[in-house]
């Protein structure tokens, strides 16, 4: 082609045309590709979340670390990634870390979780107080007999989805301010683990959120993972059936059941890109409702209160 003016005509619609089709990974709120890190313990509720995502949004591609919360900053703050799910807020040293990178981190609660006591189906206690979970925890209790003197005097071997979770961080700081004894401890890698260990061990006490024994044929979430049995905690010093609640949805708003724990999104991505769609998605009706069907709290969304006593 001679005349020059027709050539550059061609070449700018044919490059506006290949804007207006545009590419299917082009990094935006809904489409492009990322990686985000989660505390292993919400595992099933944000492979939920991604799987609609990614149905929804054909151009969306996300992978995701699910470790123990430790390691999960530690990504974070690396710059492994950009957004991470965990059960506590960055501390100052953390954000000064980030905004030292130009990054300014937004942290939004998106659920409310509960931590579950869960023993063998065998195991004759069904119900405790925060005091002997406390006392349990720091070595004061350390037999079966001393909760319950129809129990065997058999050491109580507590167990962990991992030394590192958010689980034991919570435990730790907020039940026994530090005064923690590994004597009887010990972690397996998963919260799954724990659960399969459990149903198989009379001694075990063991601690999982209940994200993971949730009955997902159950729509009102009034049972549970049917090879463990979960216990009953009281905030009073001597637990009764009257009481003591288990981790059920209803129990959670008003701290009913003492064990909970907030659940937050933390997204130090620099431009509205793919994690910031995925931190919209997940807050909005949509979002909040499979987190809802989860089992635990979603932080938007209204929840269901059945006023019914739990079985013991």
């Amino acid at each position: 082609m001679k005349n020059p003016l027709i050539l550059l005509i061609i070449l700018l619609l044919s490059g506006s045309c290949r804007f207006f089709k545009g590419d299917p990974y082009r990094n935006t709120p809904i489409s492009g590709k990322c990686v985000i890190a989660v505390d292993e313990t919400f595992r099933p509720v944000m492979e939920a979340e991604i799987e609609l995502f990614k149905a929804i949004y054909g151009y969306a591609e996300i992978g995701a670390h699910y470790l123990p919360e430790s390691q999960v900053f530690d990504l974070l703050l690396k710059d492994s990634v950009q957004m991470i799910v965990a059960s506590r807020m960055l501390r100052a040293d953390e954000i000064s870390v980030l905004k030292s990178r130009q990054l300014f981190p937004k942290q939004l609660k998106i659920a409310t979780d509960a931590i579950a006591l869960i023993v063998h189906p065998s195991c004759k206690d069904s119900l405790i107080s925060m005091k002997q979970i406390k006392a349990i925890l720091t070595g004061k209790i350390a037999t079966w007999d001393q909760l319950n003197q129809e129990c065997p005097a058999h050491p109580i071997k507590l167990l962990f989805d991992n030394k590192n979770s958010g689980i034991v961080k919570y435990l730790m700081e907020s039940i026994c301010h530090g005064t923690f004894s590994t004597a009887n401890a010990s972690a397996m890698e998963f919260n799954r683990e724990v659960i399969e260990y459990t149903a198989s061990h009379p001694d075990v006490l063991g601690f999982v959120s209940t994200s993971w024994i949730g009955n997902r044929n159950d729509s009102l979430h009034l049972s549970f993972h049917q090879k463990i049995k979960v216990v009953s905690v009281s905030g009073s010093d001597i637990p009764t059936v009257a009481n003591s609640y288990k981790p059920y949805q209803a129990y959670l708003p008003d701290n009913m059941y003492p064990l909970s724990r907030s659940v937050y999104m933390i997204n130090a991505e620099p431009r509205s890109g793919l994690s910031t769609g995925l931190v919209s998605f997940v807050t909005s009706d949509k979002g909040q409702r499979i987190i809802l069907k989860s089992g635990i709290i979603p932080a938007i969304a209204p929840t269901r209160v059945v006023n019914v006593r739990p079985d013991l």
